[in-house]
């Protein structure tokens, strides 16, 4: 089985790829959304979180709001929830990988897999793009965004240039859907012949 990380930075439409894979009957993996159920109602991490941060859960699961607040700025803070959460990611994608063994390929949904040097673990990279000035657009359109919060996650993250210039393959996103679903298409096509299915 080969693993592929798929990642790109906010705003680029990587969710929207991740979807058009799905449909294209990829095996997906979203790192993302494994940590909303981990931290969700009734989920397995809930309860570490509260005893290490008390006060940032509640009957729905993880409060983001005080949980970022209680780390935001402090990396002693962040280091202590990310030994809570990558561990419990990390088991859920060994499960995931063990699930689909049978598959020729699968795809891991990575936010920020080169800043975490996920690439070296993995037999390519797909990069999500767009131009800049949809990125902002799309960015500064979501509920509670600020020009400089967007600011500060674009420093925080690689920039885009760089994570096209490690990629083994990109995806456009700064098109129509109809294009950038036919580019998923070819890329599924691609690897299923690289593995020979």
């Amino acid at each position: 089985m080969r693993i592929y990380g798929l990642t790109g930075s906010i705003g680029m439409g990587k969710s929207a790829v991740a979807a058009m894979l799905r449909r294209e009957g990829v095996p997906l993996f979203d790192a993302d959304a494994e940590v909303h159920r981990l931290q969700g109602p009734g989920g397995a991490l809930v309860a570490a979180i509260e005893a290490r941060f008390p006060g940032t859960t509640g009957p729905k699961g993880v409060d983001r709001a005080k949980l970022g607040a209680a780390v935001f700025g402090q990396p002693q803070e962040l280091k202590a929830l990310e030994a809570i959460v990558h561990p419990a990611v990390q088991a859920s994608r060994r499960r995931f990988l063990q699930r689909f063994r049978s598959r020729r390929f699968v795809v891991l949904d990575i936010p920020l897999l080169f800043e975490t040097h996920g690439e070296r673990r993995l037999d390519g990279v797909i990069v999500v793009t767009a131009p800049a000035w949809k990125q902002r657009k799309r960015v500064l359109a979501r509920p509670g965004m600020t020009q400089a919060r967007f600011r500060r996650i674009v420093h925080l993250q690689m920039p885009d240039a760089e994570k096209r210039r490690r990629a083994d393959y990109i995806i456009q996103t700064g098109t129509t859907f109809a294009a950038t679903r036919g580019q998923v298409r070819r890329l599924v096509a691609c690897l299923a012949a690289k593995t020979g299915r």
